[in-house]
């Protein structure tokens, strides 16, 4: 039976995009994860990620992703309810990427407190019928979903350095961030356009540009 595992990477972040992955192989090889040292990618030094994706790719059947931009993400927070809609824009995201693996079982990571609305939007859109399993902390129970965890994680991290590289440091990215607010104001305060790779549909930046002084402080 081929068992697949299902994450993002990026989901509350402002800069860049969000990414979806997903890991599948034959149930009988899943524990071998374990032996390669997979666990939840926030546990794991980028480092350790990065090498961890060349083995993961390696004993895969196969693999899979998906890049949400920034501007898909606005497209939709801006339209509703944020976490109802950006739930949903993942969802559909996560059902193109077990469309592509079609494994006849499959564990998801879920963001929506609802675990089985999200098992529910994701089987509605998809092609492929697999049995679905949707968890709160799936990436710390099921080694497959945590091996999809890093897939995207590292992913992620390759785009966000590329930006780094073209735009300057500008931190993680999160909102939580300093380095990352002092870009954004900077930004703003340069009177330039805000980057492609901003959301600005974020609270955090929704504050700046109705309240232009705050970027002074």
């Amino acid at each position: 039976m081929l068992v697949a595992g299902v994450d993002e990477a990026g989901r509350g972040c402002v800069i860049g995009p969000l990414i979806v992955a997903g890991v599948m192989m034959e149930e009988d090889r899943v524990e071998s994860l374990k032996l390669l040292g997979v666990r939840d990618s926030k546990l794991l030094s980028p480092k350790k990620r990065e090498r961890l994706r060349w083995e993961i790719e390696a004993v895969a059947s196969s693999c899979a992703y998906f890049e949400i931009p920034p501007h898909a993400i606005d497209r939709v927070v801006e339209g509703g309810v944020k976490l109802r809609r950006l739930n949903y824009l993942e969802a559909l995201a996560m059902a193109r990427v077990i469309d592509e693996l079609r494994p006849d079982l499959v564990y998801v990571d879920s963001s929506d407190v609802d675990t089985s609305r999200l098992a529910q939007q994701i089987l509605r859109v998809m092609r492929w019928k697999p049995q679905i399993f949707c968890e709160h902390n799936a990436d710390k129970v099921h080694p497959i979903v945590s091996a999809a965890s890093i897939l995207a994680k590292v992913r992620r991290d390759r785009i966000i350095e590329e930006l780094r590289r073209s735009h300057g440091d500008f931190g993680s990215g999160y909102p939580s961030d300093k380095k990352t607010i002092e870009f954004l104001k900077k930004t703003l305060l340069e009177g330039g356009e805000l980057p492609h790779f901003i959301r600005r549909s974020w609270k955090t930046v929704k504050r700046l540009l109705m309240h232009p002084k705050l970027a002074m402080e």
